[in-house]
């Protein structure tokens, strides 16, 4: 095995570790450090979204998309990513270098920028198809499982034809597009609430869960921060069984059965205590729980309580 897929590896190995230590959204900071190999360090991204380390010949490491840059994550009809070429020139040896391995399935990493700083870590993804006229390539996600011998079977000149493992490759990939999307939506809605629950004011961010306002099934229910709030996991379990309820004004309402029930401290201050309190809100108000959603909440709180 030779130094491309040697490389590959080990910068899987690294993030598997990181993500087993900081969970899968990891920051900037430590994806440009990276680390280190036969004494060189070898950073997992770059300034421009197509990267590749000096430690590589030719092949791209990673691909990434950030919030206000050129690249996105669409899908396509057949349920893959479409990714941006680098610029408009299908000659940048960028272009070029990921050409190069979708020929050879060289297996890549994909970062998707969640928040300002932060990265959901995604490995191996392949480049399986190239539009010129549109300027993008086609990007598909395989089961993590496959990275090493995807590795080592490009480098030795044996990769996998990607037709042959592609409904598999479709179906990871759409897991993983809604794994992303519930990531992002959780870390928005924990970075608007200055990773705060909206009700007890507890701050630590492992018991923190992003709690949708309308479900994300029903109309209204899109991933975004006005349809959120972040919630301890006990009120978030509290708010989807209707033990609680938030009024459009943002007045905490416990259901009255609930506030007649004698038990324990955690049910008289952990949510009897609430009856009346106001939610905390982020300061801007473009991020702030949107009204018509709480209404429509209200009213299922009002049929149930």
């Amino acid at each position: 095995m030779l130094r491309d897929a040697e490389v590959r590896i080990a910068a899987f190995d690294w993030l598997h570790q990181q993500a087993d230590r900081l969970g899968d959204v990891l920051p900037h900071a430590l994806l440009l450090e990276g680390f280190t190999y036969r004494g060189e360090r070898v950073p997992l991204l770059g300034p421009q979204g197509i990267f590749k380390p000096r430690v590589l010949p030719r092949i791209p490491l990673s691909i990434t998309t950030t919030l206000s840059g050129p690249y996105d994550d669409r899908v396509n009809d057949e349920g893959f990513l479409s990714y941006r070429y680098r610029g408009t020139d299908p000659t940048h040896r960028d272009n070029i270098g990921l050409r190069e391995g979708m020929a050879r399935q060289v297996p890549l990493v994909y970062f998707h920028a969640v928040v300002p700083g932060k990265y959901l870590a995604t490995w191996p993804v392949f480049v399986v198809g190239d539009d010129p006229k549109a300027l993008t390539f086609t990007v598909a996600v395989d089961d993590p499982a496959t990275a090493i011998e995807a590795a080592e079977a490009a480098e030795g000149g044996h990769s996998v034809v990607a037709e042959e493992v592609a409904p598999r490759r479709a179906y990871v990939t759409a897991t993983v597009l809604q794994r992303l999307h519930q990531k992002a939506f959780r870390e928005r809605v924990l970075e608007a609430y200055s990773e705060t629950c909206a009700l007890c004011r507890l701050r630590h961010r492992e018991l923190l869960e992003a709690s949708h306002i309308i479900a994300d099934k029903e109309p209204g229910g899109e991933p975004v921060v006005p349809n959120g709030i972040a919630l301890c996991a006990l009120h978030h379990a509290a708010f989807d069984e209707h033990f609680i309820g938030v009024r459009p004004d943002y007045t905490v309402v416990v259901r009255p059965t609930i506030l007649e029930e004698e038990d324990g401290p955690m049910l008289r201050h952990g949510l009897q205590g609430l009856h009346g309190s106001k939610i905390i809100v982020p300061r801007d108000s473009a991020l702030q729980p949107d009204r018509d959603r709480l209404a429509r909440r209200w009213e299922r709180f009002q049929s149930v309580a």
